[in-house]
């Protein structure tokens, strides 16, 4: 998939060292271990080449860029606020969030959904941050605000007048944190291929399954609240995001049957490498460095999106 070229010129523009890298290794438990599993660790899709050496913390800042972006949007709905200064710096360019407010839910299930989900994601940043150590990069610029009305937008869900505010209710929030969750899943499962350690395998396999939690009770919330047509939508915008292929699946099929558990006919989840995660957090289907919920960018080597 990469040249080596490509790879060198990935790692030198890497923020790892060695020395991050054994910080890294040994934070989080695991010092001795093969680069592949760092790798698996963060969940993304790579190609073999950039699994070894030092491109562990290339990968796991790509992770830690998505982690600030759900964290942010989930602390400020259930908690009505974002993350603390002290977990947003480092390497790159440091940024701040446009948007966010704490939502009035209207059922008492889907705010403690909400919370649990936020403290989950809150964690994510600061164990990603503790792994990473010095290499770590800091959260860049966010966009809760105009990112989401763009996505209605180009959805249908709205007209191109209208805008759609993420916190404004309940059943907005969760049609927002469906645009997230998905994705998360896809990204990791592109690194399953790459594990070979059992012990990546098992810590890999723990974090995926977190947010595969997340992704099941905000498709099952959406579908017991008649609003699998409106996620849909939003499937099939992903997907005119992301490239040639056809995979991502809403939450309704035809005739209104669940469709709760995107899978092939095998009952295997797909997954996304890092270039297509980023074609739909930028909002974009063409390559690209910045843009939609990034307005400047994620910082580190991998941060620039596919191109059809």
């Amino acid at each position: 998939m990469f040249g080596k070229t490509v790879v060198r010129d990935m790692i030198n523009r890497s923020a790892e060292s060695e020395t991050d890298r054994r910080l890294f290794l040994k934070s989080a438990g695991v010092a001795g271990l093969g680069a592949v599993g760092g790798a698996a660790l963060t969940g993304v899709g790579v190609s073999p080449a950039m699994a070894a050496g030092p491109s562990d913390g290339t990968i796991l800042n790509f992770a830690l860029n998505l982690e600030y972006l759900e964290a942010e949007f989930y602390s400020h709905a259930a908690l009505g606020h974002g993350l603390d200064g002290k977990l947003t710096s480092g390497r790159g360019r440091h940024g701040g969030v446009v948007g966010g407010r704490k939502v009035h839910f209207a059922s008492r299930k889907i705010e403690h959904m909400a919370k649990e989900i936020a403290h989950d994601e809150v964690d994510h940043v600061k164990f990603l941050r503790k792994a990473l150590g010095g290499a770590k990069v800091a959260r860049p610029q966010i966009d809760l605000k105009h990112s989401f009305t763009a996505a209605a937008q180009a959805a249908g869900l709205i007209g191109k007048s209208e805008t759609f505010d993420p916190f404004a209710s309940e059943d907005n929030f969760l049609l927002a944190a469906f645009i997230f969750e998905d994705v998360g899943v896809t990204a990791y499962k592109g690194a399953a291929p790459l594990i070979d350690n059992k012990t990546y395998l098992d810590a890999a396999a723990g974090i995926m399954a977190v947010e595969a939690y997340h992704a099941g009770v905000v498709r099952s919330s959406l579908y017991d609240k008649d609003l699998g047509a409106a996620a849909n939508k939003i499937s099939k915008a992903r997907d005119s995001l992301d490239g040639r292929s056809n995979d991502d699946q809403g939450v309704v099929r035809k005739a209104g049957r669940a469709n709760l558990v995107p899978a092939d006919k095998h009952a295997i989840a797909y997954g996304r490498t890092p270039d297509r995660v980023l074609n739909v957090v930028y909002l974009t289907p063409k390559k690209s460095r910045k843009g939609g919920f990034y307005p400047h960018g994620v910082n580190g080597a991998l941060a620039v999106s596919g191109g059809k």
